[in-house]
């Protein structure tokens, strides 16, 4: 029998810290860019897409896992495409396990780079709790300044699937989305499940009720809170093969489904505090 633990090891040639949790489900985690870079559930599937081009120097951010998106979601503002975080060093401020879970907390603070380009105060945790079916993401800002400042942001999760053309998703029927892929048209969800049978690149706004990817024998549940915003994303063939750190064939292995504040802004007073959240659960 596993003792959920969590230990520092090296992963890609990154510090990265390990949970194992009960069962032996397992999730890995790399202080470049806070992001959590694998999650395996007792039944040992990965259910985390990490591209076999990833660039691990820094250089880059990382395609794959759960990158941390802010304060700009994509390219909707005039700093970097997803903002400053995704290639920055966080710190580990905490980490605990018990029976049935492990637990650990990374943290991220503004600094002369940071504010060159944004100059806000800011701390931001990331903080990760693994059960044996289930990984939960918790996101917290703080303004550690003496004004106010606005975000966007996502926990830009990338899943793994065996064909994304067999995927379904439940649970955005008739919210409204903004289709980037599609010059940007505002549209409602007509579908009960989802399917992905081209490029898409969707934000479905003011979402209040979780989602469920169906595919073969897995059925995936994805709770999001306080994040407006759910994202689906999937560049398909031809501009899955213009990205250079993505094998040509990648896009029909992945699906990204994000928590995000992406079509409205977080206006976050100075000394306040804003938290996000999203649960994967193995249904």
């Amino acid at each position: 029998m596993n003792t959920p633990c969590i230990e520092t090891i090296e992963f890609h040639g990154l510090e990265a810290l390990r949970l194992t949790g009960p069962r032996g489900a397992s999730a890995i985690v790399s202080r470049l860019g806070g992001q959590v870079l694998s999650w395996v559930t007792a039944d040992g599937r990965e259910h985390l897409f990490l591209s076999e081009k990833a660039v691990f120097d820094g250089s880059l951010p990382i395609r794959g896992g759960v990158p941390v998106c802010f304060p700009q979601f994509a390219g909707q503002g005039d700093l970097p495409k997803h903002g400053l975080v995704r290639t920055r060093l966080w710190d580990v401020s905490a980490r605990r396990s018990g029976d049935d879970y492990a637990l650990a907390t990374l943290t991220l603070e503004d600094d002369e780079a940071s504010r060159a380009l944004w100059p806000h105060p800011f701390k931001l945790e990331l903080t990760l709790m693994l059960e044996a079916d289930r990984l939960d993401l918790e996101l917290c800002v703080i303004n550690t300044g003496e004004a106010p400042f606005e975000f966007t942001g996502a926990l830009h999760t990338y899943l793994r699937v065996v064909q994304v053309e067999d995927v379904t998703i439940d649970g955005l029927a008739g919210f409204e989305y903004r289709d980037a892929a599609n010059g940007n048209q505002v549209q409602r969800e007509t579908t009960e499940e989802l399917m992905i049978e081209a490029e898409t690149d969707r934000v479905y706004r003011n979402v209040d009720q979780p989602q469920v990817l169906r595919a073969g024998n897995l059925s995936l549940g994805i709770q999001i809170r306080d994040f407006p915003d759910v994202v689906v994303w999937n560049p398909w063939v031809e501009k899955c093969a213009s990205l250079a750190d993505m094998p040509a064939d990648a896009w029909r292995h992945m699906l990204c489904v994000e928590a995000a504040v992406a079509d409205s802004r977080i206006v976050l007073p100075a000394g306040e505090e804003w938290y996000g959240r999203q649960a994967l659960v193995l249904a």
